[in-house]
């Protein structure tokens, strides 16, 4: 478990917000039951895109009360789960940096508004 050998790092950090960004977009946990043996909720996601995004997507964060109207295209939707993929590598050394996240982030939000 992170941090249980006393030795803690912001690429730990990175790799918990990863996973958050993924979990909040699919609306599944890691320890999901469709998760087992070799499939992870990471395996799962990075199978999926691109031309399949929308199909582990949680339909919920795409509609709005008419129900009818996306709130998300498909790009910015992608954007964050390739930036969530790229937090969640498996290799600390691997992981995007702290920085690099914000930046990711900021333009993410710019294409949104």
């Amino acid at each position: 478990m992170y941090g249980s050998e006393g030795r803690v790092s912001t690429r730990g950090d990175i790799y918990s917000y990863g996973i958050m960004l993924l979990e909040m977009l699919t609306r599944k946990k890691p320890t999901d039951e469709m998760f087992v043996r070799e499939l992870s909720l990471r395996q799962w996601v990075k199978a999926s895109i691109p031309y399949k995004i929308m199909e582990v997507i949680d339909g919920n964060l795409l509609r709005t009360e008419q129900e009818n109207d996306a709130i998300a295209e498909q790009g910015d939707v992608s954007a964050i789960m390739e930036l969530g993929l790229e937090c969640s590598r498996e290799l600390p050394e691997e992981r995007i940096g702290l920085k690099d996240v914000i930046i990711k982030l900021n333009k993410i939000k710019l294409q949104m508004l």
